[in-house]
């Protein structure tokens, strides 16, 4: 009996920042770097994003669950709305490789309401075991060892003008965008 395969392939929905907005976001990143003395490098900014539903990991692109997902988003109706992040700090992770990531306050609650929508439509195409009912908007900026206390950071923000279905390539640093749903209510 051969070993399970490691996962090559992640899916996942996410919004991205409208283009001027990485180059801000990564000098946040780099500010936080130099006052909390972190080793980290931030991530580059084209993967800067917010993930609304994890789909999964696996071995190859799951074909019938890219149909399933790409039709249950196709059914959601929504205006563009504003985010803002205006916090930062460090989540738990594994030992030694802590995110450190932009949060809000009410400057996520448009974008909460949005991945509850999403998250219904999501469960109305038989997806129910990928939307959680824990969703915690927040931008990653970089890993590292050390833990960083929220603190209040000068806020980041755009207007979402779409939302992405995104094959990433684990371990390769690349998100391939299979499907893009433009906000339009």
């Amino acid at each position: 009996m051969s070993a399970p395969q490691q996962p090559t392939d992640r899916l996942f929905v996410g919004i991205f920042p409208e283009p001027a907005i990485p180059l801000r976001i990564t000098r946040t990143a780099e500010q936080l770097r130099a006052r909390h003395a972190l080793r980290g490098i931030p991530l580059p900014p084209e993967r800067f994003h917010v993930t609304l539903f994890h789909l999964g990991d696996y071995v190859g692109l799951p074909e019938a669950l890219v149909r399933t997902a790409t039709e249950a988003a196709a059914t959601i109706s929504a205006r563009p709305f504003a985010v803002s992040f205006d916090r930062a700090g460090s989540f738990t992770g594994k030992s030694g490789k802590l995110p450190l990531v932009l949060r809000g306050d009410a400057g996520v609650g448009p974008l909460k309401d949005f991945q509850q929508n999403l998250g219904a439509a999501l469960r109305r195409a038989g997806l129910g075991r990928h939307v959680s009912a824990q969703f915690i908007p927040h931008v990653t900026l970089l890993y590292d060892a050390k833990s960083v206390a929220e603190e209040t950071v000068e806020p980041i923000g755009w207007t979402v003008h779409e939302f992405v279905l995104v094959h990433s390539l684990l371990g390769k640093t690349r998100h391939i965008p299979i499907g893009r749903w433009t906000l339009r209510g």
